[in-house]
């Protein structure tokens, strides 16, 4: 009986431990390194696994001079949340494209070539 009890155990924790690795698939550890006028963001990927056609591996901010790796510009203008700041790290999937409704003005601030649609799940 306790072999029972054991391997039912040992059963549920495996369950519950494969539960967890499949709920953090797609999703990512980002840093918003730039937050210039106009929503003109950059954001780096921290950790997750990286489609590297999905992000520029290495890109220089021209107004600075300085050189992020892994980085996208943000294409959900209309979505990302006020409250994340400049060096915050937060978690993130990737949406499919989706046409966006809100104002945002036109100034020009240098961003990564590739842009990303993507929605914050925790800060």
């Amino acid at each position: 009986m306790r072999i029972f009890i054991f391997l039912a155990f040992i059963f549920t924790l495996t369950v519950s431990a494969d539960g967890c690795k499949k709920k953090k698939d797609g999703v990512y550890k980002g840093k918003l390194e730039i937050k210039a006028l106009c929503m003109n963001y950059t954001i780096s990927v921290l950790d997750g696994k990286t489609d590297t056609s999905m992000v520029t591996a290495s890109w220089t901010d021209e107004s600075t001079n300085k050189t992020y790796s892994n980085v996208f510009g943000l294409a959900s203008r209309c979505s990302f949340p006020a409250t994340i700041k400049e060096g915050d790290e937060f978690y993130f999937t990737i949406e499919a494209a989706e046409t966006q409704n809100c104002a945002v003005c036109m100034a020009y601030y240098p961003t990564p070539p590739k842009k990303l649609f993507i929605k914050v799940v925790e800060k």
